[in-house]
């Protein structure tokens, strides 16, 4: 019996999954594995916590979910608890298995640990193969090599809209062999050092993780409600579930992919037309796919503080500053209400997290980084390269060709909550 492990990360779902395709294709027996690495959940550089409550939970529900829906087709995830480099060769050795198939990664600490598996499992013949699975188009459909993708986003919007094609998606599976293997069972909050979060009324939307989820979100915003003709018009809101998409925390944990989303996409433009807005919702999966490609592009350039552009900043580390931001405690009632928002729900919207960090940025004149981090732990739906992306892109060291995104915060204010109506949500 051929045997392989499917190596889960942040791609917890079976719809479009290139690397659980393969692996079934080439194997006779696989088993399906999540490692709780523990440096997930240590504190970083700056004091937080690289994940948090809101996330953990999250992420917990994307397991059980996996979980089930591998049990529909004849298997089940085991979860292992330590280093992957050091859990995933116990278990070849266990089941004599000759190739671990893997998410590719691109962030500089998570390529740190696919190599140091890479290296351990090669001590067992055991080779480890990896598939890029989290954009929209694949990096061999550019048209351009990495080292020469543009430093301005629209450039490469064009070019790849109009040379590269996204690739079809892969059908869910319908069969999976695996051996006997121990149950599926998840840690604690307690043993990641964390405590269970606390519902807050005042969401915007009760995420809940898991492909099932995801799909039934797709389908409300997109076949119920129809909101994706409105997407454009509404982005910019701060009250409610269905201002915006809310597929980035489903994203981020691969429980959906964009070419899925894309897919259904057109499918509704057949149904009900296509708009500006049923572009648009493109047009930002492209620019996730963007800060993707940059990250590989320019690796650990993107967690410095001079970022990309390697800028000589003059910012400061004045930990009681970025504590008020933290805290909704600066006297700026509309970055305070969004402040609020996050601390409580882990989540915050678009139009908030831009003007947020430009007041981190630009007024309290702090280390970027620390509001980077801050975020890491926070956010539901954080993504190493989207979340460093932005910040850089907004501290005027990433990718943004003016080099300075200062916002005015009344003006911003006044424009996008004109009556108040968000402040008194979350201006306790």
């Amino acid at each position: 019996m051929k045997t392989a492990i499917v190596w889960f990360k942040t791609d917890l779902r079976l719809e479009d999954n290139e690397t659980l395709v393969k692996a079934i294709a080439q194997n006779d027996q696989l088993i399906p594995v999540y490692c709780f690495d523990p440096r997930h959940w240590e504190t970083s550089t700056f004091g937080f916590k690289k994940t948090g409550s809101f996330r953990t939970k999250f992420l917990f529900e994307a397991l059980i979910d996996l979980n089930k829906q591998l049990e529909l087709i004849g298997s089940h995830l085991v979860v292992l608890n330590s280093l992957p480099e050091e859990e995933l060769p116990q278990l070849v050795a266990k089941y004599a298995a000759t190739k671990v198939y893997a998410k590719r990664e691109v962030g500089f600490e998570e390529k740190q640990v696919e190599s140091a598996v890479e290296t351990a499992l090669w001590k067992h013949k055991c080779e480890l193969e990896r598939f890029s699975t989290s954009t929209l188009y694949h990096a061999e459909d550019l048209p351009f090599a990495i080292k020469s993708i543009p430093e301005v986003f629209t450039e490469f919007r064009k070019k790849v809209e109009k040379e590269s094609i996204i690739r079809p998606v892969f059908k869910r599976p319908a069969r999976i062999n695996s051996p006997a293997m121990k149950p599926f069972q998840l840690p604690s909050f307690e043993s990641l050092g964390l405590e269970p979060p606390q519902a807050d009324e005042r969401a915007v939307l009760a995420f809940k993780g898991g492909e099932t989820a995801a799909l039934q979100r797709l389908n409300h915003y997109f076949f119920d409600t129809k909101a994706l003709s409105r997407y454009k018009e509404t982005r910019n809101g701060l009250i409610g579930a269905d201002y915006s998409s809310k597929f980035s925390a489903w994203l981020a944990l691969g429980c959906i992919s964009p070419r899925y989303i894309v897919d259904q996409i057109r499918n509704y433009e057949e149904q009900h037309g296509a708009n500006e807005s049923t572009y648009w919702l493109i047009f930002e999966l492209i620019w996730r796919d963007y800060f993707r490609f940059m990250m590989k592009k320019h690796q650990a350039k993107f967690f410095l503080k001079g970022g990309i552009q390697g800028k000589e900043l003059s910012t400061q580390t004045d930990l009681a500053k970025a504590q008020q931001w933290i805290n909704g405690e600066t006297g700026l009632d509309f970055i305070d209400a969004n402040m609020n928002e996050l601390k409580r729900t882990g989540f915050m919207s678009n139009r908030g997290r831009q003007n947020v960090a430009s007041y981190f940025c630009n007024e309290l004149n702090l280390d970027w980084r620390i509001g980077a981090s801050y975020f890491e732990e926070k956010l539901i739906d954080y993504d190493v390269c989207s979340n460093w992306g932005n910040w850089a892109y907004l501290a005027g060291v990433g990718n943004d060709p003016r080099g300075s995104r200062a916002f005015n915060i009344e003006k911003q204010a006044n424009e996008y909550d004109r009556k108040g109506e968000y402040r008194k949500i979350w201006l306790d």
